[in-house]
């Protein structure tokens, strides 16, 4: 392999990968158990990833929140969510901790975030936004480390 290709971590440790993978299952599992439907899931999972700049992420679970349900126009907006009342109490408090524990802002924003979530989320809920966000935000590194590809549609 010369140093120009891209090398795929998912390739090149495919035990790890599968380990990350069945994670991811669990966390979902986890997310649903706790009452996040998949609509929100997938949300969470594309606001991540815009966040991380993930193309391969976006392009999965944009299609994934479309089959869940999810309007293009709430995606559309998905970035700007604060400035408008498309999202219900329960979705700005799980995209506000969603993006606390991705960006990892100062202990006064990470607490005003953690604060509105628990006033909103059940522990249950919490807890499963928290490690959907982790597990998101290790996808998005393979990804964008790895160089996966996005496919053009065959429309």
């Amino acid at each position: 392999m010369s140093v120009t290709e891209h090398l795929y971590l998912d390739k090149q440790h495919p035990d790890l990968w599968k380990a990350i993978s069945s994670l991811g299952l669990k966390v979902q599992e986890a997310a649903e158990t706790a009452g996040i439907g998949r609509s929100l899931l997938e949300l969470l999972n594309v606001r991540i990833s815009q966040i991380n700049g993930c193309a391969y992420c976006l392009d999965l679970h944009v299609r994934r929140a479309g089959e869940a349900g999810e309007s293009p126009q709430r995606l559309a907006v998905l970035p700007a969510w604060r400035e408008t009342a498309l999202f219900t109490e329960k979705e700005r408090a799980a995209l506000a901790l969603a993006e606390s524990i991705t960006e990892l802002p100062a202990q006064q924003a990470r607490d005003h975030a953690e604060g509105l979530a628990r006033e909103c989320l059940t522990a249950e809920e919490f807890s499963a936004v928290s490690w959907l966000a982790v597990t998101m935000n290790a996808f998005n590194r393979v990804s964008i480390t790895s160089h996966h590809p996005v496919r053009r549609d065959r429309a």
